[in-house]
């Protein structure tokens, strides 16, 4: 896929790419790149590691700039990332890609996008911006889903599956706040604009990349607190459950106390015992017994302990 940069993104050719004037865009495979590397003249001396990708990046070189982005799944973030990587100069870019997802993103700036001030800079910054289309709605659903634990929590309908949905989101905000960072550095590099492939007054577009990125960290980084809370509140929830159960054994225990003392008065085996001897001596501890069970009962009851 070869285009040249004009109002909108233009098909072409490789050889049109390198005759025209206008900047271009190329997305290829790695093989591909293998083949036709050299006829970009972008003085790459050593291979783009687009095999061995973890991190978005980019690297200044002499006559070029390269590196690779690795993107979260925003269906599932804790999931493989999606990886690709790059190569441009003041000509254009190209892309290579083996995961499709740079492909998919040209096609859809292709369709989408018309520029009245076309140039390089603004492609670049559409392409950026596609990269984190749709983080605000997934984070908006994050906070959603938090909010929803946090009332589970708090009408004591939550179990073991809620801290682990909880340990889940937390492993993907981290996840997003490091995919931020590494964004951010990029469009640094690029802001910096060390080899002068950019157009100066252009590299605002960078700059309002950056910014928004910058927003959508602190988004991250209000959640990651958010969920901390709602996981502390599960746990103070679990805590108060079990000070419930201790007090009731507690009460349980406190209220046949008197019975247990019954039980080890009668259990002696001393001679002199009379009212043993007496018949109606069974129905009086019985009466005792249940007497002081319901007297237990109740003073627990009239504290609010029960």
């Amino acid at each position: 896929m070869y285009y040249l940069i004009d109002e909108k993104l233009i098909p072409t050719s490789l050889k049109m790419c390198m005759k025209s004037d206008k900047p271009y865009v190329a997305v290829m495979t790695s093989a591909e790149w293998k083949v036709e590397k050299d006829a970009f003249r972008m003085g790459i001396d050593l291979d783009i590691e687009y095999d061995r990708i973890h991190t978005t990046k980019a690297e200044v070189n002499v006559d070029s700039l390269t590196g690779g982005f690795t993107i979260p799944d925003k269906i599932n973030v804790t999931e493989q990332d999606h990886e690709f990587t790059f190569a441009l100069d003041e000509k254009g870019i190209v892309f290579i890609d083996d995961d499709g997802l740079a492909s998919q993103i040209v096609t859809e700036l292709k369709l989408t996008r018309k520029w009245r001030l076309p140039s390089f800079e603004r492609f670049l910054y559409d392409f950026l911006n596609k990269i984190v289309f749709g983080d605000l709605a997934y984070l908006g659903n994050v906070e959603d889903e938090l909010a929803a634990l946090e009332d589970k929590i708090l009408a004591r309908k939550a179990d073991n599956s809620v801290i682990a949905r909880i340990s889940e989101l937390r492993r993907a905000l981290l996840r997003l706040r490091t995919h931020y960072e590494q964004l951010m550095d990029l469009s640094q590099e690029f802001y910096e604009n060390e080899n002068n492939f950019f157009a100066e007054p252009n590299l605002r577009y960078f700059d309002m990349f950056s910014g928004r990125v910058t927003r959508l960290q602190a988004i991250v980084g209000y959640l990651q607190d958010y969920s901390v809370q709602v996981r502390e509140l599960y746990s103070s929830a679990i805590a108060v459950e079990q000070n419930n159960n201790m007090a009731v054994l507690t009460i349980v225990t406190v209220v046949f106390t008197p019975l247990t003392v019954l039980v080890g008065w009668y259990g002696m085996n001393f001679k002199y015992m009379p009212e043993l001897e007496s018949p109606m001596a069974y129905p009086i501890i019985i009466i005792v017994a249940f007497l002081s069970i319901v007297g237990g009962l109740l003073y627990f009851k009239r504290k609010h302990w029960l």
